[in-house]
Parts: structure tokens; sequence; C-alpha cells
């Protein structure tokens, strides 16, 4: 017979087996999870890459799939066979390589890189001057500008051949403003060879007198025809007529829609003493969808009437900054100091010794930066 003390022992012994067993069991099923669990995870990264990877495919097919147009900046019709000048597509209005009010590659201080030209934005082919915007009116000092300039003129039919700049004809007027005029007009008329340009009138907008030629819309149309429209059959570039009112004009706006042989490239006057106000006057004649010449710049306030600049290093900064506005903006197609009448006695560009001013010097170092 088995004693009661014996049959306990035997009882706690298989208690304990059993336990020990489910413990074994509980700690490989533990293990068993932990492990799959492990397994799964690099599964999970490697959807999410693929997740990743598949969005940027996704991307850049998108990306691909959307299809290139080319723009046509020159939707604006032009008789001439080049191509209207289209707007920088960076930098605004302002044009591209560091924006107006400063210009190209360091502002109006300027960078030649050691004497190394900056490069000017191109406009339209065939409407910048042997390839040099800058210019000049009057051809006063005419031998210290003629490495840096590309074109001139004088207000006359007749300009004459200096060098390699090129001399720009231009009728002034209807012949009716005063003898000059009359004169002017008499010559225009016995012009035979078509040059490579042409200009229209001197501020037709504005009454005679004054430096302004002073016709109306309909005698503008009617010369404009007569005189100067048929030069264009031979080859001619023919220049609008230049207003007197800049961006608040009206009369070339009528001009253009009456005549019937086109202008080429719009001629404009800015007479302004600040970077705004001249853009708003090249933006005003971009719409006209040509290229621009700016025959006539000039510091000047023309908020309060009419009032040159005297402040010669208001007027320093001015010229620098407006060389690097035109240069660096692919609208404007070539640029001109202007010498003409009622700029004050600062602006010239001769001083009262009949010498090259500090302004016509300035100028000579902004474009010099250029050309």
């Amino acid at each position: 017979m088995i004693s009661w003390k014996a049959l306990q022992a035997f009882l706690v012994l298989t208690l304990m087996a059993g336990q020990t067993v489910a413990s074994h069991n509980q700690a490989r099923h533990a293990h068993a999870k932990h492990a799959v669990a492990h397994a799964a995870a690099p599964v999970k990264r490697a959807a999410r890459r693929g997740s990743c990877k598949a969005s940027l495919s996704l991307s850049a097919s998108s990306s691909s799939s959307t299809p290139t147009t080319t723009s046509t900046t020159d939707s604006t019709p032009t008789t001439s066979s080049e191509k209207a000048a289209s707007t920088p597509k960076s930098g605004g209005s302002g044009g591209n390589n560091g924006g107006n009010n400063g210009g190209n590659n360091g502002g109006s201080d300027g960078n030649s890189g050691g004497g190394k030209p900056i490069n000017s934005v191109k406009a339209a082919d065939g409407f910048t001057p042997n390839g040099k915007k800058a210019g000049t009116s009057s051809g006063n000092f005419y031998s210290n500008l003629q490495p840096h300039i590309g074109w001139w003129y004088d207000w006359t039919p007749t300009p004459a051949w200096k060098s390699d700049a090129i001399p720009v004809p231009m009728l002034w007027g209807g012949g009716s403003a005063d003898g000059t005029d009359s004169s002017r007009l008499a010559t225009f008329k016995k012009i035979t060879n078509a040059p490579q340009y042409m200009l229209g009138f001197e501020e037709p907008d504005c009454a005679a007198g004054g430096g302004s030629a002073g016709m109306s819309v309909s005698d503008g149309v009617k010369i404009w025809e007569q005189y100067i429209a048929p030069f264009k059959s031979k080859g001619t570039k023919l220049g609008s007529p230049s207003m007197c009112k800049q961006a608040a004009e009206t009369w070339l706006k009528q001009f253009t829609e009456q005549i019937k042989t086109d202008y080429d490239f719009t001629a404009i006057h800015v007479n302004k003493n600040n970077m705004a106000g001249v853009r708003a006057d090249l933006d005003h004649y971009a719409q006209y969808g040509k290229p621009i010449w700016v025959t006539e710049f000039a510091c000047v306030d023309d908020q309060n009437g009419f009032t040159p600049c005297t402040n010669q290093g208001q007027i320093n900064s001015f010229i620098n900054d407006i060389v690097d506005l035109f240069e660096s903006d692919g609208r404007v197609a070539a640029y001109a100091y202007s010498n003409g009448v009622g700029l004050g006695n600062v602006w010239p560009m001769s001083n009262g010794n009949g010498d090259l001013s500090a302004s016509g010097k300035a100028y000579i170092a902004a474009i010099s930066k250029y050309h």
C-alpha cells in the first residue's frame, strides 16, 4: 500500500511537471509571434519604397506627358520680315540679368570683368545698328562717343557718315512749324538712296515750337504716306513718329490705325527722373508690338511741368541705371542720349566752356561697359 506521504509527493511532482510544459509551450508561441512580426517589417518597408517609387514615376510620367508649346512672341503682325521684339521672361518688364533698377551684373556701378564688356540682351534681329544699342543725337562729341555707339542722328534728313556709326535720316515735320521745318522737308524730298533706317516726325502731338512739330493726325498720315512710306519698299526700316506726351499719348494710336504703310519700329522719347517712370513708358509702347528705339532720353521731372535735373550725382545715377535698363531689356533695340533744347545746363554733353561735360563723361562710361 502507498503511504499518504508518498501519494502527496507524487501529486506535487506531477503538478510541477505540467506547469513546466505549459510555460515552455507559451515561450515557444511568443517567440514564433516575434519571428513573424520581424519578418513582416521588411515587407512593409519594401512596400513603402515601392509606393514612393511609384509616386515619383507617376510624377515624372505626368511631367513628361505634358506637351511642350512654343511661345509665339511675334503674334502681333508686322510688315517687317523680322519678328517683333519679345519681352524678356525673367526680371519682369525691367528685363533680364538683375532687373532694371541696377541692371546687369552689379547694378549701376557695373562690373566689366576687368575690362571685358557686359553682354547686352539682344533685341529683334536687324533692328540694332551695328549690333550696338547705344547712340546719340546731334552728333556732339562724336569722336569721344564713336567707339561705343552704333548709330546717331541730328534731326535732319541728311546726317553725314562720320565713321562706323550709322547715320539715321529723319523727316522732322510737315514743313509748316517754322523755317527750319520747311527747309528740312525740302531737303528730304531730294533723298534718292534708301537708308538702312529712317525716323518719322518729331513730337507731332504737341503744339509747334519748342522742339515739337505740331501736326494733326490726318496731316501726319498724309505726309507719312507721301514721303516716308515709299522707302519701305526699297528696304528701309521705318521708325514711327516720336511722341511728346510719352505714355500719355493718344496721337500714335490714331496714326497707327489710319496709315496704310506700317512702321517697323516704335520711336519714343523718355523724359523721366526714375526707373519706374521709364519702365512705364516702355510698357506703354511695347503694346504696339514693335522693337523700340528710344531716340531721346533725359533726366527730367515731368510730374511738375518739365523740370530738367540739376544735381550731378542724381544725373550720374540716372544715366547708369537707364543704360543698364535699356541694355537688359530685349524690347529696346536702340537708345540715344538727348542733346535737345530745354534740358538745362547740367544735362547737356557740352559744358559752359564747350568741353565734354560731367554728364557726357558719365554716359560714355556707362555705355563703355557694353560696347
